[in-house]
């Protein structure tokens, strides 16, 4: 009676922490909805904690700091720029935690599913189960990625808030001004180079962030490939369906490098050379 009781609590573990687990992942996702834009803006003069107020504040201290062509931002700016950088910082951690979870929900849900038999329902929601589990951690990866990006160059991540498709009064004249000095770039009689000079340089880092973060992926998703064709050359043959979910692996694994290289390539030439990439952002192409 004491074993069965046993194998019976053992058996209920995995549920349980299945359980846990999805607990955690629907809390950390409505956490990731809603809490970032309180948080970042806890301690801001007037309030930024809508997307709405936000754009109100940057329009007019864009405009503040375009003009004065001084390097450093103004108040106002400087105000907005650091409740972005926070917004990015909770959003990313958040997102962090998101990937762990989705990660062992998925290590589990697919172990589960190569140990069960059969090609059942029960085999079939298994599976189903793993590949949402295994899409929302590359959905979480892509998340965590674009935060670091923007936590670590936030004035760039923030100004793809300001209304460039369709902007007026002052702001509009600062773009048709930003651009033409973009146009000739760097020209030494570009209108407020320093200004200018900061925000090319501010954009080339955004770009050289995401390389280096997709260069990173790019390396973990092709030694997780390499490790899923060993597993399915190691594989017995009369397992086909541990040789076939090995085989999915690392084609999709070697796929999702291939893109993630192409990003991180793109990127690292637009880092290279972020002036026409700039211009291209504020006339509304990228």
């Amino acid at each position: 009676m004491r074993t069965h009781k046993a194998l019976s609590r053992s058996a209920e573990v995995p549920g349980r922490a299945l359980a846990v687990l999805v607990a955690l992942a629907v809390a950390l996702g409505a956490a990731f909805v809603l809490v970032p834009s309180r948080l970042a803006a806890i301690g801001t003069e007037g309030g930024l904690s809508s997307q709405r107020n936000l754009v109100d504040a940057l329009s007019p201290a864009f405009v503040t700091y375009w003009t004065s062509g001084d390097q450093g931002f103004p108040p106002d700016l400087q105000r907005v720029v650091d409740c972005w950088f926070r917004f990015h910082v909770v959003k990313g951690v958040l997102a962090a935690a998101l990937l762990i979870v989705f990660v062992a929900l998925a290590v589990r849900l697919w172990k589960a599913f190569l140990r069960s038999s059969g090609p059942g329902a029960g085999g079939r929601g298994l599976a189903s189960a793993a590949v949402l589990a295994s899409v929302l951690a590359l959905v979480s990866l892509a998340a965590l990625m674009a935060n670091v990006q923007g936590a670590m160059a936030p004035f760039s991540s923030a100004t793809a808030l300001l209304p460039l498709g369709a902007p007026s009064g002052r702001l509009a004249c600062a773009i048709d001004q930003i651009k033409r000095g973009l146009a000739h770039y760097p020209s030494p009689s570009d209108e407020n180079a320093v200004a200018l000079k900061v925000m090319v340089d501010d954009f080339s880092r955004y770009h050289a962030v995401l390389a280096a973060l997709a260069s990173v992926v790019a390396v973990a998703l092709i030694g997780l490939s390499v490790m899923a064709w060993r597993r399915f050359a190691a594989a017995d043959r009369s397992n086909g369906r541990t040789r076939r979910t090995m085989r999915s692996f690392g084609v999709l694994s070697a796929l999702l490098a291939l893109i993630v290289i192409v990003v991180a390539l793109a990127n690292t030439d637009t880092a290279a050379d972020p002036a026409p990439a700039l211009l291209g952002f504020y006339k509304g192409g990228l």
